[in-house]
């Protein structure tokens, strides 16, 4: 999973984008953030397409680095970080 950026200001929305092997066209993506030391589920989804790629249009509010992560079948992806000025 990519973040096509690495900065954003709070509540600017940005884009994550994914690829997935081994999952049905259809499966339900979901975000998590690291928040005080857990993974916490945000309401966002997105579902894998025909070609096994997802995309989502994310905001977020807590200043700072955030850890974020989406998972596909109860599988998380890699984390990438985002920072919110």
């Amino acid at each position: 999973m990519t973040a096509d950026r690495e900065q954003v200001r709070q509540w600017e929305e940005f884009r994550l984008r994914g690829k997935v092997t081994g999952i049905k066209a259809g499966t339900t993506v979901r975000l998590q953030q690291m928040q005080h030391g857990a993974w916490k589920t945000l309401p966002a989804t997105s579902v894998v397409n025909r070609s096994l790629d997802y995309s989502m249009r994310v905001k977020l509010g807590i200043r700072g680095v955030n850890r974020i992560r989406t998972v596909v079948a109860g599988l998380p992806s890699a984390p990438v970080t985002v920072t919110v000025r």
